[in-house]
């Protein structure tokens, strides 16, 4: 069975979701603008992942194009509120999405997906992006001392945490990172597309908030 996450929960800025006892206060952050020449879009942890990470089957046209990090406040018991980035989205038109589908590589298709019922991409060091491929190969061209005085702080801001560089000179093509959810893990990408087919919007999901279990409210207003 395909894993689709509840994008509406993800994607409302003062949501606030109940599961299994927990809340999540969901806001919106616009974290940068994405410089994408190509406009082949790629989902990865590019810290681990520039010089392989391929791109989505699903094209933009090349332009500049909003980033934004929802993050959720999440209050459990009597604990101290944690603050985690739920979903990375790259706002690539106007027009609503009405319809989603997997974010697909070459030779992926939707018959062939894994037993978690999604393809994603794997984080190894914290952190997930939405990026031109361009900007990505040309970060995998770093040696470790550069992508450390840039990316790597030594002291970790709180979620979203983001790093915006550029990475490609010719293009000024950027890579802006964000922390991953709980961390590393493995993290599937979607595509929303406009009533015309146009693709609007990618939303990387980074599994934070669980499915809807019976009796959990779907939204709390």
């Amino acid at each position: 069975m395909s894993y689709s996450p509840d994008f509406t929960a993800l994607l409302t800025s003062g949501g606030r979701v109940v599961r299994d006892g927990v809340e999540y206060v969901i806001e919106d952050r616009v974290v940068g603008i994405v410089t994408a020449p190509s406009g082949q879009i790629v989902g990865c942890d590019p810290l681990t992942d520039a010089h392989e990470a391929p791109p989505f089957t699903a094209t933009v046209p090349p332009g500049r194009y909003e980033l934004h990090a929802w993050v959720a406040t999440i209050h459990q018991g009597f604990s101290e509120p944690d603050v985690r980035t739920v979903a990375l989205q790259l706002v690539a038109g106007e027009q609503p999405a009405v319809r989603w589908e997997p974010a697909l590589t070459d030779g992926r298709s939707p018959a062939g997906l894994g037993a978690d019922g999604f393809f994603g991409y794997p984080v190894d060091a914290g952190v997930g992006t939405l990026a031109d491929v361009v900007a990505v190969r040309a970060l995998a061209d770093w040696d470790f001392d550069r992508l450390d005085d840039v990316y790597i702080p030594a002291q970790v801001p709180p979620a979203p945490a983001p790093i915006d560089a550029i990475t490609d000179e010719a293009t000024e093509a950027n890579v802006i990172v964000v922390s991953s959810g709980w961390g590393d893990g493995v993290y599937p990408t979607f595509v929303g597309r406009a009533a015309d087919g146009q693709v609007t919007v990618f939303v990387t999901d980074f599994m934070v908030i669980p499915e809807a279990a019976a009796g959990d409210p779907a939204r709390a207003e």
